[in-house]
């Protein structure tokens, strides 16, 4: 299937750091979604670019059967040591190796940018239940924040137009499909405490800044250092964006 070689290959090469420096979220955009999708204990979940399980571990506190669908050896490997209650599934969002009709609710957090297609979107009404829900979820750096600013200073030298869900192009997606249809969005307000070696590693889990060679990454890592010289704890702010939508 046709996977975004910096998704696959980036966070591959970045998984420890994704797990050691990417935010989880918060308890209240869990709780939302999950009431709101009838998420619980009866239930079946597929977790869509489960990654390293950031968001797969709060869907199985939840109590339901979680699958975290991830294409990345390097991301399963840290996926089935942070989250073993998950079944993990090396598959793509184009297709899931799951009956028709078994699933309650698919979810995707930092991740359905990368795939949001009417393929993928076929695919996943055939796999929902009459009336599934789909739960998409993102942390959102906020910038008004000086070190977020600082650290995209840095990040800004390598996008170099570089994918990213920034320019919200899934939503062109979900208006023009027929198969699921809005059921609500909110914001939450989030923050992440780290210290020196978190904050690099924040930076490092960036797909294109994984990308980069051994060189490359250390200079990263250097202009990091040098931005929060003589500190050593971080809280850094997110807008959290969760959009639910009903399978038509």
């Amino acid at each position: 299937m046709g996977i975004h070689e910096a998704a696959l290959n980036g966070f591959g090469r970045g998984a420890p750091a994704y797990e050691r420096g990417r935010p989880s979220y918060p308890a209240e955009a869990v709780g939302w979604m999950t009431e709101r999708l009838g998420i619980g204990a009866m239930s079946t979940v597929v977790d869509l670019g489960a990654g390293t399980g950031k968001f797969t571990r709060a869907l199985v506190a939840s109590g339901a059967r979680v699958y975290g669908v991830e294409p990345s050896p390097e991301m399963r490997e840290q996926l089935r040591g942070a989250v073993p209650a998950a079944t993990v599934l090396n598959a793509t969002a184009e297709a899931i190796p799951l009956p028709d009709g078994s699933v309650d609710a698919v979810t995707a957090a930092q991740a359905f940018h990368w795939f949001a297609t009417e393929r993928v979107l076929g695919e996943l009404q055939r796999l929902l239940r009459d009336g599934g829900g789909l739960g998409l979820i993102w942390n959102r750096r906020d910038m008004s924040d000086p070190i977020q600013q600082a650290l995209e200073s840095i990040v800004a030298q390598h996008r170099a137009g570089a994918f990213g869900h920034e320019s919200d192009r899934w939503m062109d997606t979900m208006k023009a499909t027929r198969r699921f249809s809005p059921i609500g969005e909110r914001q939450f307000s989030y923050e992440q405490s780290l210290d020196r070696a978190g904050l690099r590693d924040r930076v490092l889990s960036i797909s294109f800044i994984a990308m980069l060679d051994d060189a490359g990454r250390r200079a990263v890592a250097e202009e990091v250092d040098a931005v929060v010289a003589g500190e050593t704890a971080f809280r850094l702010p997110y807008r959290t964006e969760v959009y639910l939508f009903r399978r038509t």
